[in-house]
């Protein structure tokens, strides 16, 4: 008897090994899937698929104490090792049935109770034997034998000892068979009706009473001994036959044994040739793959080679072709697919395998090589066009300024065939940037040469037809000294500066913009003007919005190689304007700051930067020309004793009238600070000067102090900057008036005054009636006073008047308003005088206040 497969151990081994989750094997046994049908002579039909080897595993997974049994479907992969299939729980299995048309009984089909619903009929199953399909527990089984299986089941039942009966978790029952498990539920009876009535009515023939059993055993033996002799005497007579039996026997044993030879032989050709079969299969699905790869591959391949391949003509206008305006529409072509063929062999356009193909990296070389070849090819073509268009226009006097005729800059013609090569100029940087780099460097030394020249040549003609004043106007020693009133018209000079702005600016600005839009820089979109909140101090960052991209750097080097020199024409015209009247940089200062104040401006940086080193140089040439006359002004303390009104006192007037009138705009904040500084080393200088003589201080104080106000009351008026140094003056001299008066004053009745505050400093500390007793202030030195200073006192009070007419011989139109205050002044310290005397000395007679008035009315 052959060896059942569930003893098989390297075959449970084996399912063990093709478990991934090595679960422990307790059962496996080899069988054959099929699904065809079998007819009534016990064989498979045409429909049926080919039988497939399969083995089936009852696998136990073990998870703490709880246990799970599971039923397996292994295959065989190409290389003959198991690999799992199908996966069922051992608890669903509810019937095993054997087919009933397969002769060998071997042929089954496995039940569970979760798949009652299957579209497909289940597969059938065929051990190689009925050792195979007897192992293990039963379900319920239909159409199988049940003594053979229970014969089989005694032989096979192997006892457990009572040690290795372990526990077993619920839910899982052990494999092992038991007496209980011999009793097999039958589905049909063995015994029919009828025969079971056959056998009563046989057994009722031998119906004998109890006493009768030794009769009746001894008739059985009697009835057994004949039957055995008849046996005997069969065989015997029948010897030849059986000899004649037992040969066939043999022979037919022989031929079975052939057979199986047979079949086994027919079995492993067939197995050989099913895994030839399948070998072929899956070297045609090789095959199949390999030739859909192929196809793929060449299709790959040929999309390739169409991005590999030159077109000659681009190859020729590339390397070697011409950049006249005739062919400018075959180098854009040109330009257009080297570039999209660059792009197409570089990742991600390109597969990265095809990438580092050899083929690929020495194409995407030679394209390399030709873009910087026919890009050196245009850069020097360019520059040389470039330079060319702007030397004709050099050696072309008709494009500049002439002698009575001013040429303002026309860059149309320029702009026009310069656009021609625009595109070429957008696909050199598409191509490769870096080299814009010296192209623009030398657009940019050819334009600069041109403007400066235009620049320089505008200028010197506008300066030869200004109308100039016949003597140069001088505003230091001249200003201080003459008694000039009246001034030569400068206003040409205003006219031309802002001309020479008017012309210039704008084309500066649009040359700036045209350079910025032709050389391709890249910039962020301009802010719009109500929108510009940028404070950014970088001119070429300015009108921009956002974060300065990486062009921003480049155009503002190319922006200052361009406009670079520019400044000093300027600088020239503004200089000559400062040389002929320095008070016409207040105009220019204005005109600068209209300009800088206009938004269509300040997108072109440098532009704005320009125009601010031109503000900046009238500030520094206008602060020089006040430096320079305050040092005048401070010369003066250096001279000998000074009287009257000072020069600078009513020139001042002259120069803040003129300096008002040409006031524009923000140029105010500017004259503002001239006059804070020329004021305040005026009055600096005055203070300085009347130190110099300490007797004739406060007249020199209020005589310059009264002109000052006098010269600038109607400018202060309308400038609050010139109001609080009138103020600041008028309050100077109302302190030298009072200085001055009381010098007067005293010069005539010291000694009366004196008294009186001798008089009024007793008062305080001691009674009114004890002070004519105390020494110094008694009634006889009262009575000295009176007779010194109140006797003729018509004659002090002239002597007082003829002084102070001696002391204001320079400024006589002070002299009533000055008396008037010296009267004021004396009358009120007489009466306080004469208020003391009548509480102190009650007794003495002195003039009294009315009396005193009238005498100071009279004169």
């Amino acid at each position: 008897m052959a060896k059942s497969s569930a003893d098989d151990d390297e075959l449970r081994r084996a399912c063990e090994t093709a478990i991934e989750n090595k679960q422990k094997v307790v059962l496996s046994m080899r069988v054959a899937k099929c699904t065809g049908m079998w007819n009534k002579a016990g064989k498979l039909g045409r429909g049926s698929a080919m039988a497939k080897p399969r083995v089936l595993a009852i696998s136990v997974k073990t998870k703490g104490k709880r246990t799970k049994a599971f039923l397996r479907v292994m295959k065989y992969s190409n290389g003959g090792v198991l690999e799992p299939d199908k996966l069922y729980k051992l608890k669903h299995l509810s019937k095993v049935e054997v087919v009933s048309n397969d002769p060998s009984g071997c042929t089954f089909t496995l039940g569970f109770d979760n798949l009652r619903n299957q579209s497909v009929a289940p597969p059938q199953w065929m051990m190689r034997n009925v050792d195979d399909r007897d192992s293990g527990d039963l379900p319920k089984v239909v159409g199988i034998d049940i003594v053979e299986m229970a014969l089989w089941a005694k032989k096979n039942t192997q006892a457990i000892p009572k040690p290795q009966q372990t526990s077993f978790q619920e839910g899982f029952t052990p494999v092992v068979i038991t007496e209980t498990d011999m009793q097999v539920t039958v589905e049909k009876e063995l015994v029919s009706q009828a025969e079971e009535e056959d056998m009563e009515a046989l057994l009722d023939t031998y119906v004998m009473d109890i006493g009768e059993a030794d009769a009746f055993s001894e008739r059985l033996k009697r009835e057994l001994q004949a039957l055995e002799a008849a046996n005997v005497h069969a065989i015997m007579e029948n010897e030849t036959l059986i000899h004649q039996v037992l040969h066939g026997l043999e022979v037919a044993s022989t031929c079975v044994e052939d057979m199986d030879e047979w079949l086994c032989m027919f079995n492993i050709k067939l197995r050989h040739m099913r895994e030839d079969i399948e070998s072929i299969e899956a070297g045609n699905n090789r095959l199949e793959m390999q030739s859909l790869n192929n196809k793929s591959l060449v299709e790959e391949l040929d999309k390739l080679l169409a991005k590999l391949r030159m077109p000659a003509e681009y190859a020729t206008c590339l390397m070697g072709g011409s950049f006249d305006e005739a062919s400018m529409f075959d180098n854009m072509e040109s330009c257009e697919w080297l570039g999209s063929a660059l792009s197409s062999l570089e990742v991600p356009n390109l597969e990265p395998c095809f990438a580092k193909m050899r083929a690929v990296t020495e194409k995407h070389s030679e394209l390399e090589n030709m873009k910087s070849t026919y890009a050196r090819r245009a850069c020097d073509f360019l520059k040389k066009y470039f330079t060319g268009l702007v030397d004709f226009m050099l050696n072309d006097k008709t494009y500049f300024s002439q002698v009575g005729q001013l040429k303002k800059p026309d860059h149309a013609d320029l702009r026009y065939k310069s656009r021609t090569y625009g595109r070429l100029l957008q696909h050199l940087k598409s191509l490769d940037k870096n080299f814009l780099v010296p192209l623009r460097r030398a657009y940019c030394s050819s334009m600069n040469m041109l403007l400066k020249r235009e620049a320089r040549e505008f200028a010197i003609e506008l300066r030869a037809s200004a109308l100039l004043p016949r003597n140069p106007i001088v505003w230091l020693e001249g200003a201080l000294n003459a008694n000039q009133s009246t001034y030569e018209d400068t206003s040409t000079i205003s006219e031309v500066y802002t001309l020479m702005l008017t012309v210039f600016i704008p084309v500066l600005a649009d040359e700036c913009s045209f350079f910025t839009q032709f050389m391709c820089f890249e910039l962020a979109p301009p802010v719009p003007a109500e929108d510009d909140n940028n404070n950014n101090d970088d001119a070429g960052d300015k009108g921009y919005a956002g974060k300065p991209t990486l062009d921003m750097g480049a155009l503002n080097e190319s922006l200052q190689e361009l406009l670079d020199g520019l400044q000093e024409e300027f600088f020239g015209l503004i200089d000559w304007a400062y040389k002929i009247d320095p008070l016409r940089c207040i105009s220019m200062h204005g005109t600068t700051e209209r300009y800088l104040s206009d938004k269509k401006f300040d997108q072109s940086g440098f532009v704005h930067m320009l125009l601010d080193d031109m503000e900046s140089r009238i500030g520094m040439l206008f602060s020089r020309f006040v430096d320079d006359i305050c040092h005048q002004i401070e010369r003066n303390e250096k001279n000998l004793r000074q009287v009257g009104v000072l020069s600078y006192i009513p020139r001042f007037a002259v120069l803040a009238t003129r300096m008002e009138q040409y006031v524009q705009g923000q140029s105010r904040d500017l004259v503002d600070q001239a006059y804070t500084k020329l004021v305040t080393i005026m009055f600096v200088t005055l203070d300085k000067i009347s130190q110099a003589d300490a007797k004739y201080a406060d007249v020199l104080l209020l005589e310059n102090y009264a002109a000052f106000q006098n010269s600038v009351y109607e400018l202060a008026n309308i400038v609050p900057t010139l109001v609080k140094f009138y103020h600041q003056a008028s309050e100077a001299y109302e302190q030298a008036c009072s200085r001055f008066i009381t010098t007067i004053i005293y010069y005539q009745f010291e000694k009366l005054f004196n008294f009186a505050r001798k008089v009024e400093d007793l008062i305080t500390s001691i009674n009114p009636e004890e002070i004519p007793f105390q020494l110094g202030v008694s009634k006889s030195d009262l009575r000295k006073v009176i007779r010194s200073n109140l006797s003729g006192v018509d004659k002090s009070v002239a002597a007082m008047y003829k002084k102070m007419q001696k002391n204001l011989t320079s400024a006589e139109e002070l002299l009533p308003s000055l008396w008037d205050k010296c009267k004021t002044e004396f009358l009120d310290k007489y009466t306080v005088f004469s208020q003391l005397v009548a509480k102190v000395y009650p007794a003495e007679n002195v003039p009294g206040v009315p009396e005193m008035r009238e005498i100071l009315a009279s004169m």
